[in-house]
């Protein structure tokens, strides 16, 4: 059939359904993904990497199996950040030093959605290395938001962001470290779901994967992949694929008995919910903090108590920030002493960072770390839920390389101002970006959940029901919108 446009409206659980029935097939949603994305992307620049001839082939061969015998996810088109590998496709991490890189094997992730069939057509944009909350960099060039196209999409899944905010996808991968799936989500009025670690397997399944000078950390307790979506509902459908024990990484968990998308239509709700409009670590945006505060009240309407509360986050910075430039120099520092013309200034700040920290920086680093988790612990005995603005700013202008000050408050570094992202992720917990509304330049707010420790399903369930009663969910695919006059 020739490309069905009306197929981009659908949500990807709507779009699974038709699958399932033989009333579209893996190749007919190919075909419309790539005349949107033809439509649209030179607006946008959200999917700079097109593999469409992969996919169809990988389509081909499902379509080969009978229904009741193909994977979960049984031909959906997937796009794939561009920090995870995907054999026989074009590799870059954003990085003029790895512009032309074509890996022989895939990342764990990617290759566990391909047992499930998926169906990857598509890389999408990425800052170098992950590194800063803005999409950009010298291979490809700036991700723009599509709310608004002289703002920035956040980042640093970025790419998958937009590419679902405008109808170039259904499901997307994201990986998070300081917010990277949150960040993005809340930017683009889409939900990004940050996972606990080793719930998605993640990192090199083998040779091949990666360049031999670019080292991935497998079992690491802070960085984890994740899905993106238009809805609650999509994204643990995508999860429910993504998930399992993968050899190559060491913290990788088997997949849970009952499945996401029955999680979410268990309809569970939250007992107690807390809000907190900064966690006390950093100055929050006045609109911002109101958006999310009222959005946070709506839990109220579904019968559930909220209170302001948040756990002691106050060491955050010392240990996140003695903790990234840890990693930042284990994975990089090879390309520092070799290529450092190539890196960009922010990401040769981060691994010089390191060359400073002592054992005993270390030690100290770890035994406050220590106490954050008891502390986190200790929070979500009373708490069922934690709610918090996903980003402290609307989108800004995208030229901007991040955010360096706020008010009377001046950054120290170009990732501090991530601080309520990262303040989570050092717990280990799970955490949803989900819309909370519009500014009144009409600019996408995120509320950030935060479920309790291996709490994915509760979490899910909790913000389907968040999402039914605001509707902001219905708001995307949008055409870009050019900034106002």
């Amino acid at each position: 059939m020739a490309a069905d446009a009306s197929l981009i409206r659908k949500t990807a659980t709507e779009v699974h359904g038709l699958l399932q029935s033989e009333e579209v097939s893996p190749l007919d949603l190919l075909d419309s993904l790539e005349a949107r994305i033809a439509e649209v992307d030179g607006a946008v620049n959200a999917l700079p990497t097109l593999c469409f001839e992969r996919a169809r082939d990988n389509a081909k061969v499902i379509m080969e199996k009978p229904v009741a015998e193909r994977g979960a996810l049984a031909g959906m088109p997937v796009a794939i950040k561009d920090l995870s590998p995907v054999a026989g496709v074009r590799t870059t991490w954003g990085s003029p030093i790895y512009s032309d890189f074509v890996p022989e094997r895939s990342d764990c992730m990617v290759e566990i959605l391909e047992d499930n069939d998926a169906v990857v057509y598509a890389k999408a944009n990425t800052p170098e290395f992950g590194a800063g909350a803005n999409t950009f960099n010298e291979v490809f060039g700036a991700t723009v938001n599509p709310w608004d196209t002289s703002k920035s999409c956040a980042g640093s899944s970025g790419g998958s962001a937009v590419a679902l905010a405008t109808g170039q996808a259904w499901l997307a991968s994201g990986s998070d470290l300081g917010g990277s799936l949150r960040n993005p989500a809340s930017f683009c009025s889409i939900v990004g779901f940050r996972p606990s670690p080793g719930r998605v397997a993640a990192g090199p399944s083998g040779p091949g994967c990666f360049p031999p000078d670019l080292l991935s950390i497998p079992g690491q307790p802070f960085g984890v992949s994740g899905p993106m979506a238009r809805n609650v509902p999509d994204v643990a459908l995508m999860l429910d694929s993504m998930v399992g024990h993968h050899r190559a990484d060491s913290i990788s968990l088997p997949q849970a008995r009952e499945s996401y998308v029955d999680a979410v239509a268990a309809r569970k709700l939250p007992r107690k919910v807390a809000f907190s409009r900064d966690f006390g670590v950093t100055p929050v945006h006045p609109e911002v903090a109101e958006i999310c505060e009222a959005a946070a009240k709506r839990f109220e309407e579904l019968g559930c108590i909220v209170e302001e509360a948040h756990p002691d986050f106050t060491d955050i910075q010392d240990i996140f920030q003695t903790w990234r430039a840890m990693s930042f120099y284990v994975s990089k520092k090879q390309l520092l002493d070799n290529q450092r013309d190539k890196l960009k200034p922010e990401v040769i700040w981060n691994i010089e960072r390191a060359a400073e920290l002592t054992v005993d920086d270390f030690a100290r680093v770890e035994l406050a770390r220590g106490r954050y988790l008891a502390r986190a612990a200790a929070f979500f005995d009373d708490y069922d839920l934690l709610l918090s603005p996903a980003t402290i700013v609307p989108p800004y202008p995208v030229e901007q390389r991040f955010v360096a000050e706020l008010g009377d408050h001046k950054f120290d570094n170009y990732v501090e101002w991530l601080s309520i992202a990262y303040a989570i992720t050092l717990t280990g917990y799970p955490a949803v970006s989900v819309p909370a509304g519009f500014t009144h330049d009409a600019l996408p707010v995120g509320l950030q959940l935060v479920g309790g420790p291996r709490g994915e399903a509760d979490l899910l369930s909790a913000a389907n029901l968040y999402e039914e009663l605001t509707g902001f969910a219905d708001l995307v695919p949008l055409d870009p919108r050019a900034p106002k006059a």
